[in-house]
């Protein structure tokens, strides 16, 4: 079950849509390069599906494109909630990063929310940390290793 990176997203602030970059600087036990949740922690870089994305657009919710919510990686054709947490993804040619939280407790009605109308990440976001680093781009291949 491989899937692929659709957008990358960063952001300088918390709280807000991150913007789309065509690529980013995975750093090793760090997060994405620039990006404001990127930190010796548990939750160096965020990833959403955009089928996730796409079940909000069905029941009507406009606007809701890669970023929205905040996550870094937003994937296609992986189920991100069915990876087990301490299981690793290889992305793009060198890139490993291990799964260490599957959803998360959400802020009260936060800027995101208010945005879109609802949150799909603390349901089906995940997190995870970045044990090689290296260059990922839109269209980088995701391996469940």
């Amino acid at each position: 079950m491989n899937g692929k990176i659709k957008a990358i997203s960063i952001s300088k602030k918390k709280g807000i849509p991150k913007s789309n970059v065509d690529s980013a600087l995975l750093i090793e036990n760090w997060g994405i390069q620039g990006d404001v949740h990127a930190g010796n922690w548990h939750r160096q870089v965020s990833l959403l599906a955009l089928e996730s994305i796409n079940k909000l657009k069905d029941k009507g919710l406009d606007n809701l494109n890669p970023g929205i919510f905040a996550e870094n990686i937003t994937t296609e054709f992986i189920s991100l909630p069915d990876i087990p947490v301490g299981k690793n993804l290889k992305i793009g040619e060198d890139c490993i990063v291990e799964i260490t939280q599957i959803g998360k407790e959400c802020h009260t009605r936060c800027a995101i929310f208010k945005t879109a109308g609802d949150c799909v990440m603390p349901r089906e976001g995940i997190f995870a940390k970045v044990i090689k680093g290296g260059m990922i781009k839109v269209n980088d291949l995701i391996i469940i290793l």
